[in-house]
């Protein structure tokens, strides 16, 4: 491990987001909410900490390796988390203590999305923009975007790219330089959050609240500027953008990036997991609405159709945005909506969950062993898109579906073990690890009223699922630090 490179670029980093506090510290500003000076001081502790770590490693000439490269995501996942923090803690409204500011900073970097804010709607502007902006800055990755610009800095950035970027294809590049990899899915994000923000804010919503929840719904997140999330609109044409941004959100942005080259939708229609993942929405939505008309939920057909296709969508891509919550829906439908984000989007999105291909994999893999007790001595190749799968693949997928499964269960356990009950104490996992946000029973609104024990367990889990577990579990192994 070369200690003195990763703290060289650990340092880099925190400079680079110390000056994403100065938005919001002008958003104070503008609405002179009397809120500036936590970010004032945040933005002080963050550029100075990242100076000195720089300006004491500045000499140090060798390039990153692989093995650096999980050490320095990890790190400054968790260090980010922590300099994030500081805003909400120094603030007088809200006023959290050192775990909640934590726990607050962590699920919107990882755009899990879950918060222990009450009293949303009364929280100064700056802090509002706030929670949204890290969100979106979670969503495509501050690593990513960091990797970027890494060649004026003398360090190379396939190893974070490699570390941070989420799904089985991990060497899949858009472009033969991974700095223009990371700039064209840099651009693609924020034209989408721009194209985003413009239809919110057609749709009816304020400017402020449309570049807040364009940043949210892009990314996956599922902070609102409101209490009520998107219920507070009430407006069948902001659940409609909603919708159709948070589908897109959830797909592979390589798909969108070849798409938008080639000027052809043909992309999604050749690739096996946008079209699962389509298929899944939809078969899910007509379920659901089913269920919710025949049994006369909401007042009018049209309200079911509505809510039911705007809360399949949200949990299912495990953005979290409600229109007024879905823990009272009857019968099976909320534990549904809860299973249906343990899937979540697609490998190379801003979703959380296990992802659709590994889903298909493992479904492939499961058909395949069914076949082989009936022909014992048959040759069986497993295909994705028409392409053979490497058994290697096949074996990382079910090392991670194992290990996604044994997490899960013993976070369970922890949380029982705090007090909770098991339906809160299942839900409230599951909506961390799978990075979703609101779960059932005493977390439906938020998670004011876990222990703080219990929420840097889920914190923990937040990070789990954003690094989807082996980036994190890699760290534990004996193998990692042998020199």
């Amino acid at each position: 491990m070369q200690h003195k490179v990763v703290l060289r670029v650990l340092g880099v980093l925190l400079v680079f987001f110390s000056s994403t506090l100065l938005p919001p510290l002008c958003v104070s500003w503008i609405y002179e909410d009397g809120a500036a000076r936590p970010f004032v001081v945040a933005f002080a502790v963050t550029i100075v900490t990242g100076s000195v770590l720089w300006l004491a490693t500045r000499r140090e000439s060798r390039d990153l390796r692989f093995r650096d490269g999980f050490m320095v995501v990890v790190l400054f996942w968790t260090v980010l988390a922590t300099f994030g923090a500081i805003p909400l803690l120094l603030a007088k409204t809200p006023s959290l203590s050192v775990t909640d500011a934590f726990f607050e900073s962590m699920s919107g970097l990882t755009t899990t999305g879950a918060t222990v804010l009450t009293g949303i709607d009364a929280l100064p502007k700056s802090i509002l923009y706030y929670r949204q902006q890290l969100q979106w800055l979670g969503g495509m990755g501050i690593i990513v975007l960091a990797v970027a610009i890494m060649p004026m800095l003398g360090v190379g950035g396939m190893q974070l790219y490699r570390a941070e970027t989420p799904g089985p294809m991990k060497d899949t590049k858009l472009t033969p330089r991974i700095t223009e990899t990371a700039k064209a899915l840099w651009y693609l994000y924020l034209g989408l959050t721009m194209i985003c923000a413009l239809s919110y804010w057609l749709a009816g919503m304020s400017m402020f609240d449309a570049i807040g929840h364009s940043f949210s719904t892009v990314a996956i997140g599922g902070f609102s500027t409101h209490d009520r999330s998107l219920g507070f609109f009430d407006n069948a044409a902001i659940d409609t953008v909603a919708i159709v941004f948070m589908v897109i959100a959830g797909v592979n942005f390589a798909l969108h990036f070849i798409s938008w080259r080639s000027r052809s939708p043909a992309a999604y229609l050749r690739d096996s997991e946008a079209m699962v993942f389509v298929g899944i929405l939809f078969a899910a939505s007509v379920l659901v609405i089913t269920v919710l008309s025949s049994m006369d939920s909401f007042e009018t057909p049209e309200e079911n159709l509505r809510q039911g296709l705007f809360q399949v969508v949200s949990i299912a891509t495990t953005t979290g945005f409600t229109t007024g919550g879905y823990s009272w829906w009857p019968t099976f439908l909320p534990l549904l909506l809860l299973a249906l984000s343990f899937v979540g989007g697609c490998a190379g999105s801003t979703a959380g969950g296990v992802k659709v291909i590994r889903v298909i994999l493992l479904y492939k893999q499961a058909r395949r062993e069914m076949i082989r007790l009936i022909h014992p001595s048959a040759l069986l190749s497993l295909k994705l898109g028409g392409k053979p799968v490497p058994d290697s693949v096949i074996g990382a997928v079910w090392a991670f579906f194992f290990l996604y499964i044994l997490c899960f269960s013993v976070l369970v356990l922890i949380m029982a073990a705090t007090g909770l009950d098991w339906v809160t104490a299942v839900s409230a996992v599951a909506a961390c690890l799978n990075n979703l946000g609101p779960g059932l029973g005493e977390v439906a609104a938020n998670y004011a009223s876990v222990g703080s024990f219990g929420k840097w367990v889920l914190a923990s889990a937040m990070l789990l699922g954003r690094l989807e577990l082996f980036t994190l579990l890699v760290l534990f192994t004996s193998t990692f630090w042998r020199s």
